[in-house]
């Protein structure tokens, strides 16, 4: 096979060129992304729900219960641009499908952990189950792949809509999957992890098999001659494309900003929740609350930053971070009022991604969009695992109410550079289209 042949796109792709056929192509593979979204946060849910539980079992000790999920995510973090890459050369469906295998190998791991009483073995075992959470991230730029420039905000939503399913029915079959276990040798707080196994492996399978053609790939493809080229699919090209666009900047702002506000404020909640009294029926209804902030009114912030602009819900964002921060750190015994501050977190955690997501994909040319998506995600985990260590020591320190007002000042200087790039004109060269229509506050 000669160079040229090699370098020629795979004929499924080559044959979902038509841009007639390409509606139908967009319905599709949203379907396939929302199916193994759903999946994913299944899993991912079931798994976490009882991480802390089991760290603290094989331990023996509360103090090192938190490492668990911090190696979640800062396993999240790592693989992000290993993956990202794998799916700048290959596409996406090799990297979504690496991706849930080393979350299946890596759930594995946890519950041979817990079977032989190692916790070392047992965080590198949640540093692998983190890949799984990797690819629910990076299939939100999957859907935008495709999607019409004036509706990549509303696509990036429905994607991250589809995790609310599985992120409310994960914690409710831990329990059940730790009954599964018994009689196996396995502590019960591994049995999510041996369902989520499962549950990752097939969600590898709907993507290996059902995620044809492929829609990066298929982007390129459809791509103008000259607008593509393998030299700009690189990191070093992505960091590039980020440090020559004020705009990429801001929106990886965004959502690191968002991330780690949002991740830090939520992980002490439940404490500072349990010391004014509240039971743990309550401090789940107030999760659960905030997790339906997070993702069950993406769609309506991917049809705001589509209609209204990328920035204006990037303002959205910060007000209503700054309004949750507020209400959460000077709630006190109002539980009622902590509620509200934490739907609110989850609100404007939503509004940061979908937006910060849709002005990172706008901003940068299409060959480098796969590395510094996947460069948005490592920023946004990194900063998110720094942010939750530092929380509980704040808290230990200071209070709850200090930890809430530290996050709202993360935002200042994110609220200062969207109100500085509102107020410059959007440069568009005269042959270049706009990504998306210039709308106010865009």
């Amino acid at each position: 096979m000669s160079a040229g042949e090699k370098s020629a796109p795979a004929p499924v792709e080559a044959a979902a060129t038509d841009a007639a056929a390409l509606p139908a192509l967009r319905r599709r593979i949203t379907a396939v992304l929302i199916a193994s979204q759903i999946l994913g946060g299944l899993g991912v849910a079931t798994g976490i729900a009882l991480a802390a539980v089991l760290a603290q079992e094989v331990s023996g000790t509360e103090a090192l219960s938190g490492l668990a999920p911090t190696a979640t995510v800062a396993g999240t973090a790592l693989l992000s641009v290993p993956l990202a890459a794998l799916m700048a050369a290959r596409g996406r469906r090799p990297g979504l499908v690496v991706a849930y295998l080393i979350g299946a190998v890596g759930a594995g791991v946890v519950v041979l952990a817990a079977a032989v009483g190692s916790f070392p073995l047992l965080l590198l075992g949640m540093a692998g189950f983190g890949a799984a959470s990797s690819a629910n991230l990076q299939a939100r730029f999957a859907a935008a792949d495709l999607a019409e420039p004036d509706r990549r905000a509303r696509a990036i939503s429905t994607v991250v809509w589809a995790t609310t399913i599985g992120a409310v029915l994960g914690p409710n079959i831990a329990a059940p999957a730790g009954h599964s276990v018994s009689g196996l040798g396995i502590p019960q707080s591994a049995g999510p992890f041996l369902w989520a196994a499962g549950v990752f492996l097939v969600s590898a399978v709907v993507v290996a098999v059902l995620l044809r053609p492929d829609p990066l790939l298929t982007a390129r493809a459809l791509a103008p001659a000259g607008e593509d080229s393998r030299e700009g699919r690189s990191l070093r090209a992505g960091v590039r494309a980020v440090r020559e666009s004020p705009r990429a900047r801001l929106a990886l702002l965004t959502v690191t900003v968002a991330h780690t506000a949002m991740v830090s404020i939520m992980s002490m909640t439940p404490v500072a929740l349990s010391h004014h009294g509240a039971g743990i029926e309550l401090i789940g209804l107030v999760i659960s609350g905030h997790i339906a902030g997070m993702y069950a009114f993406s769609p309506v912030m991917g049809r705001l930053s589509d209609r209204f602009g990328r920035l204006t819900v990037i303002g959205l964002a910060v007000g209503l971070l700054s309004c949750a921060a507020l209400l959460a750190g000077t709630a006190g015994a109002s539980h009622g009022r902590t509620a509200a501050g934490l739907f609110l977190l989850g609100l404007g955690w939503s509004a940061g991604l979908v937006s910060g997501s849709a002005l990172l994909t706008d901003s940068v040319p299409g060959p480098a969009r796969a590395a510094v998506q996947g460069l948005s995600d490592l920023t946004m985990n990194a900063a998110a695992g720094v942010g939750g260590v530092a929380a509980g020591l704040i808290v230990s320190q200071a209070s709850y109410g200090w930890l809430n007002a530290i996050g709202a000042g993360l935002l200042l200087p994110l609220a200062a550079l969207a109100v500085l790039r509102a107020v410059r004109p959007r440069p568009v060269p005269p042959r270049a289209v706009p990504p998306h229509p210039v709308r106010p506050g865009d």
